[in-house]
């Protein structure tokens, strides 16, 4: 199994696509530190995880606060002696009232909001787990960036381009600092994918929209939560020793 022996910190691992991650690795033999601050989601998670007999424990924490952070990273380093796998998996457009806003209908505290929530996470996770890392001397960081930090989304705000355009940046200068010390750092650029946050939204839109944007993706249907996870446990596995510094488009063709 790919993940025998190796411990997986993954954020925002209640639900979406750090819960189908969550599964795929626990399934594949790893032990999994589940991150997220929906305590009753997550212990949820963590036990039926369980149930099907993989190895999961839930830290119910704040990814942006820099106190927890750390302290959750300590214990989860104490606890299984490494961190073989970090998923930064929080993110996302949905946390300001038009995720859709054309840049004149944002305001600041809105742009402030989906910047911090895109990539502060993303560094502090990652500020903490690098010292770790490099004492082994091994590690796998995957990050969830999305199209539309290639500018190729019509669905979101250019507050949350600019978020995960950081994200896509930050992964390929992170993987130039930390490949010499033999951690390998990728990234992930999903198109619309239909979670249990997104899947809602989705379904709420009338028929020709919904229709019309299956009709643009080359494949023929919307992402689900495992087509993400199933590439972020590939750049997560020794399948991918020698990649690193790329951000790969899981979008269907889109």
């Amino acid at each position: 199994m790919r993940f025998q022996e190796k411990v997986a910190l993954i954020t925002a691992a209640a639900s979406g696509i750090g819960r189908a991650t969550a599964d795929i690795i626990a399934a594949e033999g790893g032990t999994v530190a589940l991150v997220d601050n929906n305590k009753e989601r997550l212990e949820a998670a963590a036990a039926d995880i369980g149930a099907k007999g993989g190895t999961a424990y839930p830290y119910n924490a704040n990814a942006l606060d820099a106190a927890q952070v750390d302290g959750l990273v300590t214990d989860v380093a104490k606890r299984f002696g490494r961190i073989d796998i970090l998923m930064n998996g929080v993110g996302g457009s949905t946390i300001i009232a038009k995720p859709n806003a054309e840049t004149d209908e944002l305001t600041l505290a809105d742009w402030q909001a989906i910047v911090d929530f895109n990539l502060n996470g993303t560094f502090l996770f990652t500020h903490a787990v690098i010292p770790i890392m490099k004492r082994q001397k091994s590690g796998k960081i995957v990050n969830i960036a999305s199209i539309a930090g290639r500018g190729k989304s019509v669905a979101s705000s250019s507050a949350y381009a600019a978020a995960k355009g950081g994200v896509i940046a930050f992964t390929t200068k992170l993987a130039s600092e930390l490949g010499p010390h033999g951690i390998n750092v990728n990234a992930i650029a999903p198109s619309m994918t239909l979670t249990e946050r997104i899947g809602p939204r989705f379904e709420q839109q009338p028929p020709e929209k919904k229709a019309e944007q299956i009709e643009r993706t080359p494949l023929r249907r919307m992402a689900l939560a495992v087509d993400q996870a199933n590439v972020i446990a590939f750049l997560a596995s020794s399948h991918a020793d020698f990649v690193t510094g790329l951000t790969i488009d899981v979008t269907g063709g889109l």
